[in-house]
């Protein structure tokens, strides 16, 4: 299997010539980078050719790199049924340079690319409705970026009185508490709440 991986993954690397910046094949399974300006191409490429025919998309998503200039990498997976093979294809990209939109060679790709768009804040341009899919109207952020606070930014909550949800700041509602990492081979040199009903050895 990784074999005929390696030979495809060299097959759409000759046929794409640059566009193609790397491929490999990993717990078979593989995986090809490309320039992000090429995107539309390689995956008409992907879905059309004979030896391919990956016409199924199954996710479209992204990493969150922050210590990099080109921060996030965005990653799609696709599916061969013909050939019953998946093909990993990734590109970098930065918070303000648009991805082409791959809707129109993969007519499903149209949720995907907003959900990386609203979890991410990975732009992608020509996309015929670039706004947020999961989260609320009027949410800050991108909550899967890495320098996304744990606790967000506001919490919802459906008031009764006023009969709508209402958005009210961030308040932890307990002190964060000291915990005593023990190690349990060593045990503790005071008696535990209980151990002193214990018999004595």
């Amino acid at each position: 299997m990784s074999q005929t991986l390696e030979e495809l993954g060299k097959a759409i690397a000759d046929a794409l010539g640059d566009r193609v910046t790397a491929f490999n094949v990993a717990h078979r399974e593989l995986s090809i980078n490309v320039r992000c300006t090429d995107i539309v191409e390689v995956a008409a490429f992907l879905r059309d050719d004979p030896r391919c025919l990956f016409w199924c998309i199954v996710d479209i998503t992204a990493v969150d790199r922050p210590g990099r200039d080109k921060r996030f990498d965005v990653v799609y997976h696709l599916l061969s049924p013909k050939w019953n093979r998946r093909i990993r294809v990734k590109l970098e990209t930065d918070e303000v340079t648009p991805v082409p939109s791959i809707i129109g060679v993969y007519r499903g790709a149209d949720w995907f690319e907003r959900e990386t768009y609203d979890l991410y804040g990975v732009l992608f341009g020509d996309h015929p409705d670039m706004r947020r899919i999961l989260t609320d109207y009027g949410f800050e952020g991108h909550p899967l970026r890495k320098d996304f606070p744990l606790t967000g930014f506001v919490e919802v909550r459906w008031d009764d009185d006023l009969k709508r949800v209402v958005y009210d700041p961030v308040r932890l509602t307990q002190e964060f508490r000291n915990f005593e990492f023990l190690s349990p081979w060593e045990g503790v040199d005071y008696v535990l709440p209980g151990d002193e009903k214990a018999k004595p050895q």
